[in-house]
């Protein structure tokens, strides 16, 4: 029939919606590189690595699925005052289906340093996002369907917090990326709710340096994500440095995927990453893989470069 839905856009469909289900709540854009720019997710991370740093991400997620996720930014933060402040901007562009996010974001931190051991820093973040869901341009089997009459947008603000500590072999960072629950009702009109709403994200990350000889380093780390409404999520990372020249590593996400990565560290100012998802959850049959790529330049004179090591 003219209307129905192929056997494909179905399966296609039903996987979406699986997807949608359960992932309630986690609207916050997810890179599998999390650990080599966590600007993303902690504002508190802002002139921690001491030096100007720019950081692109691009995320290709279940390559040839339709309506599949594909997420972009670029980052860019500095420290000031003698490193006891650090300052940075984040603009992104999130895709899934029919809805598109794009956003921009200024972080402000405060850094205490501690007399030979690490630093201390207190990150906020403010910022906009324009939302919108295109509902007519989906394909209903009941013709003028109300409910996909007219598409959703508006902008709204978006505010967050975070800790992070650090010193030359040691992280630990605390941090939620979605103060405020908001939403755009159907008549375009911005809602916004309590910090304690059941959408309010949060991520606590750590990790550390085992230096095995001159040049090995390993560096294993972990992310937490918890989001009310949908199981806590776990990323168990651990990657092997070569001469800080080269990393491989491997990434384990529960209940979703296991990730493969390498870095290259070129020179003092550009590095690249690029991380491979493999999905094993229920989508695993319908979709492909997922690619992930990471540039990140740093600029400044030799003597503001980063001169610890460039694990975190």
């Amino acid at each position: 029939m003219k209307n129905m839905f192929t056997v494909n856009r179905l399966l296609s469909a039903l996987a979406l919606m699986f997807f949608s289900m359960s992932a309630y709540g986690q609207q916050e854009p997810m890179y599998s590189q999390y650990m080599f720019n966590m600007l993303n997710i902690n504002p508190a991370y802002a002139g921690s690595r001491g030096a100007i740093s720019t950081v692109a991400l691009y995320r290709n997620q279940w390559v040839g699925f339709p309506g599949a996720p594909r997420t972009a930014s670029f980052s860019f933060d500095m420290p000031l005052q003698n490193k006891k402040i650090g300052v940075g901007a984040q603009f992104y562009d999130d895709r899934i289906g029919i809805e598109r996010t794009t956003g921009f974001n200024a972080m402000y931190a405060f850094r205490f340093q501690f007399a030979g051991s690490g630093t201390l820093s207190l990150g906020l973040q403010a910022g906009l996002l324009n939302y919108q869901a295109n509902y007519t341009e989906v394909n209903t089997y009941v013709p003028n369907d109300p409910a996909f009459s007219s598409n959703v947008r508006g902008i709204l603000p978006a505010f967050a917090a975070g800790v992070y500590y650090n010193s030359d072999k040691f992280y630990v960072g605390f941090s939620t990326p979605a103060l405020l629950r908001t939403k755009i009702k159907y008549n375009n009109a911005a809602e916004i709710a309590s910090v304690s709403s059941r959408d309010l994200h949060l991520f606590l990350t750590a990790g550390t340096v085992f230096e095995l000889n001159q040049d090995l380093a390993l560096k294993p780390s972990m992310l937490i994500k918890a989001v009310s409404g949908a199981p806590v999520e776990m990323d168990l990372n651990l990657n092997l440095w070569l001469q800080n020249k080269i990393a491989i590593g491997a990434s384990y996400r529960t209940g979703d995927a296991i990730v493969g990565m390498v870095e290259f560290q070129f020179n003092q100012q550009f590095r690249f990453g690029y991380a491979y998802d493999k999905t094993f959850s229920n989508l695993g049959t319908l979709v492909n893989g997922t690619h992930e790529l990471m540039f990140r330049m740093e600029f400044g004179s030799p003597a503001v470069r980063v001169t610890s090591p460039r694990y975190f």
